[in-house]
């Protein structure tokens, strides 16, 4: 294989990884989403990370191609104030997620070992079909206003025009998309490890880590409106 291709892409996968770790409306989105999800949490950080990958490359094609006649800035500049709403929406929806929960509580033997589990169920349990829906459409959503909001993502992209051609520019910019999906990914499925180890131990304490990263998003969300 090409030594510049595989450059280019690795050089996208790292800027993907590094662009999606260091935005707090991107953690703050996806976290309260990551907690409320009882198992395969990963699959809340890939379908937000495929969503921002898909928001990136439209926002960036239209740059590319419509920059001289579309009012770039000023669309960027609504789709950032639009993603604060969002997350105060997410944060409010994941707290009453949160306070509709019930604990459930039992005990069984493991090779002469007794302990305990501890559960939470929503008192109105939603259909699965529907619920499964949800839980990909709400990330897959969010991930894709995250992609058309704000020029950081043109940053990010933008060093593929400095490759000599244009297979090693879109290894690049597929890199830069995998980084991003890889990075969440990973962010969900830890977050789904530390709810599971806190929900063994005492509901309570998940339900106060919920309400932690949903007021998480509805702080970011009220800071993204004001000062962004």
């Amino acid at each position: 294989m090409d030594p510049g291709l595989i450059f280019a892409a690795a050089t996208g996968l790292l800027a993907g990884i590094v662009h999606v770790l260091i935005g707090p409306d991107h953690l703050a989105a996806v976290a309260p989403l990551s907690v409320n999800q009882r198992q395969r949490t990963w699959l809340t950080g890939l379908w937000w990370g495929i969503g921002h990958t898909s928001g990136v490359w439209a926002i960036g094609l239209i740059v590319f191609i419509w920059r001289e006649v579309l009012p770039i800035e000023t669309l960027s500049q609504w789709s950032e104030r639009l993603v604060g709403f969002v997350l105060i929406a997410l944060g409010l929806w994941t707290i009453r997620k949160a306070l509709n929960s019930r604990l459930h509580y039992h005990e069984h033997e493991h090779d002469g070992d007794r302990h305990a589990h501890f559960h939470l169920h929503q008192k109105t349990p939603a259909q699965p079909h529907k619920s499964q829906h949800s839980h990909a459409h709400a990330p897959f959503g969010i991930g894709i206003l995250h992609g058309l909001a704000g020029t950081s993502h043109l940053f990010g992209i933008l060093p593929a025009l400095l490759f000599p051609d244009t297979v090693t520019a879109v290894g690049y910019v597929v890199g830069f998309g995998v980084g991003a999906i890889v990075a969440m990914s990973a962010f969900s499925w830890a977050l789904g490890q530390l709810a599971q180890r806190l929900i063994d131990r005492s509901a309570q304490a998940l339900q106060w880590l919920q309400y932690g990263f949903s007021s998480l998003a509805i702080g970011v969300g009220v800071a993204w409106i004001l000062f962004i």
